[in-house]
């Protein structure tokens, strides 16, 4: 069953100013728990476009949302594709949109998908399983220098340098198969004191790789200004991030969209003509509360920034 506990819920719905006729995009549908919240609050007028990449997501909220079938759409897609998605559906403009980015419990949980170092799986991290290329394809065919890059900026593992060249050690003795192949390795490239405090020490490789091989950032960071543009006047987008790399491209997307002036400090009048969008609402991004803290582990991660669109 597809379960994921939605992140910053009551943060994200109240921080999207529902109007029960409004449009809303859900870019990242997971199991249909943020959805499932914006959908109560439509009436027949509004309208919710879900989009998930994953096959088993839109599975498990179809059945979450059957409710309110007169007012929700389910689309397997790519958020990068919201624009193109609207405009197939007849929408030019959406009144909230939301991201809440990374991967489900879900897609940890379920041991086939390979997205977890703790269980044994073929190494695959795909979020879309259409896509032909896996996390495999990534660990037996990427260069030293390749691996060290993703490892270091994706993964931001200080150790970044020794993992890649015992990945590329071993994978010349056979190729590496599984994911727990590849947690052992991981662990071996690592000094046992450092091993011995924190936490596993795959951690950072597995996700540099699935950021990697989904695009992940890329992605994210050439879809923030279209999505703000297709916002109607006043409009929302709320997005829920898990780490610094991800949440540094939103508050800089934002803040761009916010005062995009290129003009130099010391001209006395905006000559570049470039206008604001918008306003950020969250100067300081929202994070959970002890409470949330407690119940989800995933929360600990999490921070949730707003921006709302000229009226």
């Amino acid at each position: 069953m597809f379960e994921h506990k939605s992140v910053l819920l009551k943060e994200t719905i109240e921080g999207l100013n529902i109007k029960p006729d409004g449009i809303y995009v859900d870019g990242t549908l997971g199991g249909g728990g943020h959805s499932y919240e914006i959908a109560r609050r439509l009436d027949k007028g509004g309208k919710l476009i879900g989009i998930d990449r994953d096959e088993d997501a839109l599975r498990a909220a179809s059945e979450r949302l059957s409710e309110f079938s007169d007012r929700v759409k389910l689309i397997r897609g790519n958020y990068e594709d919201t624009v193109s998605i609207l405009h197939d559906q007849g929408i030019f403009g959406a009144d909230g949109i939301l991201l809440d980015l990374g991967v489900s419990s879900y897609q940890f949980d379920e041991a086939e998908r390979g997205f977890s170092y703790k269980k044994e799986a073929p190494l695959d991290m795909r979020m879309d399983r259409r896509e032909k290329r896996t996390a495999a394809d990534i660990i037996n065919g990427y260069t030293e220098s390749e691996l060290y890059r993703i490892i270091r900026d994706y993964g931001e593992d200080r150790f970044a340098k020794n993992i890649a060249k015992h990945i590329v050690n071993e994978r010349q003795k056979k190729p590496i198969e599984t994911t727990t192949e590849l947690a052992e390795i991981i662990k071996h490239a690592i000094p046992a004191r450092v091993r011995e405090g924190g936490g596993h020490p795959a951690k950072k490789t597995f996700q540099a790789i699935r950021i990697e091989l989904n695009r992940e950032l890329d992605i994210l960071s050439g879809s923030i200004e279209g999505l703000i543009d297709i916002l109607n006047p006043g409009g929302r987008i709320a997005i829920i991030t898990f780490h610094s790399l991800e949440d540094k491209i939103v508050k800089s997307a934002f803040k761009k969209a916010e005062n995009p002036c290129t003009c130099p400090p010391d001209f006395p009048v905006c000559v570049c003509g470039k206008k604001s969008k918008g306003r950020v609402l969250t100067r300081k991004p929202i994070v959970s509360g002890d409470e949330e803290l407690s119940e989800n582990n995933r929360a600990h991660s999490a921070k949730l920034r707003i921006f709302e669109k000229n009226r």
